[in-house]
């Protein structure tokens, strides 16, 4: 099978019982469906976890795509009710400080933030980290138009707001992202200029 199909060339081939098909439009949007289910989870494990649902849900709702919009958008449409249903259900943890067992977990997960420090000083890492620091109405029109590559028709879609207003959002969420980044990574803006 030619991996050079466009996605309804695929979905077609899905519907028609071809599984290898949808394996194609898994790699094709895994980074795209993790790097969203993660701005959501704020966690690896839970963005993995929720990216197999999000793949599950969407091989059973494929029938239902009528390819009125791109893949996707259709795609972030499950990832956003698939990440919010799991966020409602995910219960905080709560451990008592009688317990000798937390420290130590809090110790491990202390190590593990060291151990990722190298990984942070990136520019990928910062622009997010700058993006988390934002409101998350303009968290995911920032996600939306710049790491989901959505046009501003597609974000107006998908949050059911007129483009104009897309426009405008998006603009601000820039200027707010720019001060995030200039009050919090000053001298990280500062080395990449």
């Amino acid at each position: 099978m030619s991996t050079g199909q466009n996605d309804n060339e695929l979905i077609s081939n899905v519907l028609g019982g071809d599984q290898q098909a949808y394996a194609v439009l898994v790699d094709r949007y895994k980074s795209y469906v993790f790097t969203l289910a993660l701005r959501f989870t704020k966690n690896r494990e839970d963005a993995e976890e929720v990216s197999q649902d999000i793949f599950i849900k969407a091989y059973r709702a494929l029938a239902d795509f009528r390819g009125a919009s791109k893949f996707s958008t259709w795609l972030y449409t499950i990832v956003n009710t698939t990440c919010i249903t799991f966020l409602r259900k995910k219960r905080l943890e709560v451990y008592s400080l009688d317990n000798e067992n937390v420290f130590e977990v809090a110790d491990s997960q202390d190590s593990g933030l060291r151990a990722n420090l190298v990984e942070q000083k990136s520019r990928v890492n910062m622009v997010n980290q700058a993006i988390s620091l934002l409101s998350s109405d303009d968290a995911e029109i920032i996600t939306l138009f710049y790491k989901a590559e959505q046009s501003l028709d597609e974000i107006a879609k998908v949050l059911g707001i007129e483009t104009n207003a897309v426009k405008v959002r998006l603009h601000r969420a820039r200027t707010r992202l720019r001060e995030k980044m200039q009050k919090h990574f000053a001298a990280e803006v500062n080395d990449l200029n």
